[in-house]
């Protein structure tokens, strides 16, 4: 079977060869992304493998099926960019990874909680200058605060009990499918998004991108927060419109912001632009602000959840390819 991979940096060519030596299967890498432009290259290829940045919307699954392409492996959770509709039209699979380490992500947005709160960003770079006031470092301890987890999937799960287990926040939770042994076992109570918005000091989102959620983060959905709340995105960058969030930061509505994602990263995030000029200005703008914290969509990033990934999907391309049944596949006829 030969497979193209779009979108591969180093590390996931790394996990896939060795995820690859129980397959033997004919691998090519492209470093370009899936697109309208790239997607010719897939032609003769029986499966392409993607990732977040790429784009596979109804012109390109046209052009996939046109070159013979059967089967698209999204190496993540998320399918907001791809076409399923079409890709039924067009009888093509399309399977995820729907749980590579919800560990992976969930300490990572507590990593940006602590960060944002205790300064740890700015308290590294002025200790490297010699500086070692404490001025403007003073937190607030988690322990007893109000933390509003958006979306309780695995890893809104797995957030939820790191903060209330971990840290003892009350925590509460925003789902229209609550998850049972969440409430029961661990105390967590599903309320109203309106109610967590209102209540929380912290909110972090773990909502999958969907036309019900694009853009939930806006100046409406804000003004109900309470004043000086810490906002934490893990999930998608078009659950929050950046420009009014953006505003809000401004008025200090919003105290603290915590982004591993972003609404137009595929011009930025996984490339070296270290000496390019970056024409994204609304982006250029949050990097202004002391109390905004971005990482590149690296959530992910552990050698447990690369494994599981490439795992995951060389399983998922094997089921489909002898037509077994597959839980990971979005195209289910």
């Amino acid at each position: 079977m030969k497979i193209a991979i779009f979108g591969s940096q180093e590390y996931d060519i790394e996990s896939l060869n060795e995820a690859n030596k129980k397959y033997s299967y004919d691998l090519t890498f492209f470093k370009a992304y899936l697109n309208e432009k790239t997607a010719s290259l897939a032609k003769d290829f029986d499966a392409v493998c993607i990732f977040v940045q790429d784009t596979a919307n109804k012109a390109v699954i046209d052009i996939l099926a046109k070159e013979g392409v059967k089967t698209i492996a999204l190496r993540c959770a998320g399918f907001n960019n791809v076409d399923l509709d079409s890709a039924k039209t067009n009888n093509i699979s399309v399977v995820n990874v729907p749980a590579y380490s919800p560990h992976a992500v969930a300490e990572h947005a507590i990593g940006l909680i602590l960060s944002l709160n205790r300064k740890i960003h700015h308290a590294y770079l002025r200790i490297r200058d010699g500086n070692f006031s404490l001025k403007g470092f003073l937190g607030f301890d988690l322990y007893g605060k109000t933390v509003g987890v958006v979306g309780t999937g695995k890893i809104g799960q797995e957030t939820a009990k790191i903060l209330k287990l971990g840290f003892g926040c009350k925590v509460i939770a925003a789902d229209p499918y609550p998850n049972k042994s969440l409430e029961k076992e661990h105390k967590i109570e599903y309320v109203d998004l309106n109610v967590l918005l209102k209540n929380s000091d912290i909110i972090s989102l773990h909502c999958p991108l969907t036309p019900q959620t694009k853009h939930m983060i806006n100046k409406e959905s804000i003004a109900k927060m309470k004043k000086g709340v810490m906002l934490i995105n893990t999930s998608r960058g078009t659950l929050i419109n950046t420009q009014e969030v953006i505003d809000a930061l401004k008025s200090q509505q919003i105290g603290y912001l915590g982004l591993d994602v972003y609404e137009e990263e595929t011009s930025l995030f996984y490339q070296d632009l270290s000496s390019s000029i970056i024409t994204d200005d609304v982006f250029a703008r949050l990097t202004t602000f002391p109390n905004v914290l971005i990482t590149s969509h690296q959530g992910f990033f552990t050698k447990e959840a690369l494994t599981t990934i490439s795992n995951t999907t060389f399983e998922n391309i094997e089921k489909i390819s002898k037509n077994e049944k597959c839980e990971n596949e979005l195209t289910k006829k």
